[in-house]
């Protein structure tokens, strides 16, 4: 019987060619033959790399505001979520342009609900429509068909079921839900795609979501991001770690040291996350606001972490 329960962590992954840089990950995503996309805020927004951790292409220079989250759909599409920019753009793996969703640089209004104001994620089902998670300035979900045309929206500020304080990652299950990190809520919330509730479970700020491959396949992949609050920072078991739970909350496994750090097996904020067809989990992190930026003087730290399963 398989440990499960195993993941190492992969030291020194991709190998980054001088003089570019990452500033900091926000987010990764892998297309059909696992090769790697790392949407970042440096100057070279989009970075690929293949599996073993070497440098293919770059891209997007110029092209984003504030990237935020990467998708790739099953036909290699990507999309990527721009929160400063107040869009999400449908692009090639070469990076043409196919249609954008809202009007770059023209953010809603405020807590209004309108589309967007700093949107964070974006998940398509199996009847390839698109849900976006708009969740800095809004509390809100948007429905669009394929092609981009808007069906439907729902959510507003609060605690209760169905309402979102700041939803900032968004997933579909092939059983038919929607999952939403709830992030400030402290809990993932389950809808259907009419964006009718069914139920929720309680994490540690999660922040990010996707789902496992694999022996892992049905199972959510979750991290949790570590405490806002400076009186709880480097309490243990608070978050900078990942989950894997089934449906209903149990934990089937977990990785990371919990305490915030540049280890190799620690997270400072773990903000993307997903995993390959071979099992290994990537995880993006948004370190350089989180940590780095505060230092004296600034500089960029570790914010991409590759973890191979031992179990193979």
């Amino acid at each position: 019987m398989k440990n499960l329960n195993s993941f190492e962590p992969v030291e020194n992954w991709p190998q980054i060619p001088h003089p570019l840089n990452f500033l900091e990950a926000t987010s990764v995503a892998v297309d059909s033959i696992n090769n790697v996309y790392v949407f970042n805020r440096g100057s070279n927004p989009i970075m690929i790399f293949n599996k073993d951790g070497k440098f293919i292409d770059t891209w997007g220079e110029g092209k984003f505001i504030r990237p935020h989250s990467i998708f790739i759909d099953d036909e290699d599409f990507l999309y990527l979520v721009d929160d400063g920019g107040h869009c999400i753009h449908k692009v090639t793996t070469n990076g043409d342009f196919i249609f954008t969703l809202g009007t770059p640089g023209s953010p809603a209004p405020w807590q209004e609900g309108g589309m967007f104001n700093r949107p964070t994620d974006l998940t398509i089902d199996l009847e390839k429509n698109l849900y976006v998670s708009d969740g800095y300035g809004n509390s809100r979900i948007h429905k669009f068909d394929y092609l981009g045309n808007h069906i439907m929206s729902w959510g507003e500020p609060g605690s209760e079921p169905g309402q979102f304080s700041l939803p900032h990652n968004i997933a579909f299950h092939q059983k038919g839900f929607l999952i939403v990190c709830d992030r400030e809520n402290f809990r993932v919330q389950f809808f259907d795609t009419d964006g009718n509730f069914v139920r929720q479970i309680h994490l540690h700020r999660p922040q990010a979501i996707c789902l496992g491959k694999g022996d892992f396949s049905g199972k959510l992949i979750i991290s949790e991001a570590g405490s806002a609050s400076l009186n709880q920072i480097n309490v243990p078991n608070l978050g900078n770690l990942v989950k894997i739970i089934d449906l209903n909350g149990k934990e089937i496994c977990r990785f990371g040291d919990s305490i915030g750090g540049e280890l190799p097996n620690q997270f400072i904020s773990p903000h993307g996350i997903i995993q390959d067809h071979e099992g290994n989990i990537y995880v993006a992190e948004v370190s350089y606001t989180a940590y780095g930026s505060k230092l004296n003087p600034p500089k960029e730290v570790v914010s991409l972490r590759k973890w191979r399963p031992k179990y193979n």
